[in-house]
């Protein structure tokens, strides 16, 4: 299971959520993204005004038509392009706790240093370590009231899917292959402890056990933000950590080179590197090898012009270390 925090734009829409145990997502990319990466069984809190809010679990998710039409939530307009977006991906919660936290408490530190370096949300949702959900899951006061119910009987839902290309798109229903979505598959890929055993072979990096890790979304560092942070769930001692960064197509020397500085900024605690890519070419993985980067390429068997399921894709995606 994982642990997110949810951004919430207004105290009207924090007041929605609240009221029907219920998170949504825009008509975007961002918000496809979050669907994709927020699972059943999964951890969440608001956030709202550098606070959390309460603790739920996700129950049940659902993408609508026509989101436009369903309540609670109205369309946003972004200014100034003027653009329109609905919520059409939806997360139907049980809460666990009531809790109104400020985010400067140290329990809250590994989000708060994202946003911090960041500066501000700028996201839809933020992913926080098994210690910041331990924490949480102590605050606050248990929670015994059902939300409200929230009425939509001509509710459709449907299943939104991904094509290689923007030639078939038609969001929301068929998003292009996006980095983020790449992102998405390869966190969820390696939270496998096997998946994840196989790739650390693969990759050379050893002395690590793999029933012993968690594999983390975005983390920020002043040189960046790196895509993907392995490291130890209950570290003793020292804090081990593997940083990987995800790139949609062809791997370029810039993205070893910044690979390069989370290393360093990480220093003796820092594991490996790996560089994930689409593809590979021997003189970046030469150069990437001579920074103590590993490099590996992934693939999405069947993915084309046509619509693939997002329900589909993690079973079809797939990492290889690169040879030569």
């Amino acid at each position: 299971m994982s642990y997110f925090l949810i951004a919430v734009s207004t105290r009207e829409n924090l007041e929605l959520c609240v009221r029907y145990a219920l998170a949504g997502f825009p008509s975007s990319i961002s918000g496809l993204w979050a669907y994709l990466d927020i699972q059943e069984g999964d951890f969440l809190s608001f956030l709202y005004g550098a606070r959390a809010y309460n603790l739920y679990e996700v129950e049940s998710k659902a993408a609508y038509k026509d989101a436009d039409r369903l309540p609670p939530w109205p369309p946003l307009v972004l200014r100034p392009s003027g653009r329109i977006y609905n919520f059409p991906f939806r997360l139907h919660l049980r809460q666990f706790r009531v809790l109104e936290e400020p985010l400067v408490r140290a329990e809250f530190a590994y989000v708060a240093e994202n946003l911090l370096l960041r500066g501000g949300y700028r996201k839809s949702h933020f992913q926080a370590d098994q210690t910041t959900l331990q924490n949480v899951s102590e605050m606050g006061l248990a929670s015994s009231t059902a939300p409200k119910s929230l009425e939509t009987p001509r509710a459709e839902s449907f299943i939104p899917s991904v094509v290689r290309g923007r030639a078939g798109a038609n969001q929301p229903y068929v998003f292009p292959l996006r980095e983020l979505i790449v992102q998405t598959l390869l966190r969820r890929h390696l939270s496998a402890a096997a998946n994840l055993h196989t790739v650390l072979g693969g990759a050379g990096v050893g002395g690590l056990d793999a029933d012993k890790l968690e594999v983390l979304g975005e983390k920020a560092f002043p040189e960046g933000h790196v895509d993907i942070l392995i490291k130890e769930a209950t570290p003793l001692g020292m804090s081990r950590k593997v940083v990987v960064e995800v790139k949609l197509g062809r791997a370029t020397n810039a993205d070893a080179q910044q690979l390069s500085l989370y290393m360093e900024r990480l220093g003796e605690e820092c594991a490996g590197g790996v560089l994930v890519a689409g593809s590979v070419g021997s003189r970046i993985r030469n150069a990437a090898s001579g920074l103590g980067i590993a490099c590996m390429t992934y693939g999405i068997a069947g993915l084309g012009a046509q619509p693939m399921p997002h329900d589909k894709l993690l079973e079809a995606f797939s990492i290889a270390p690169v040879s030569g």
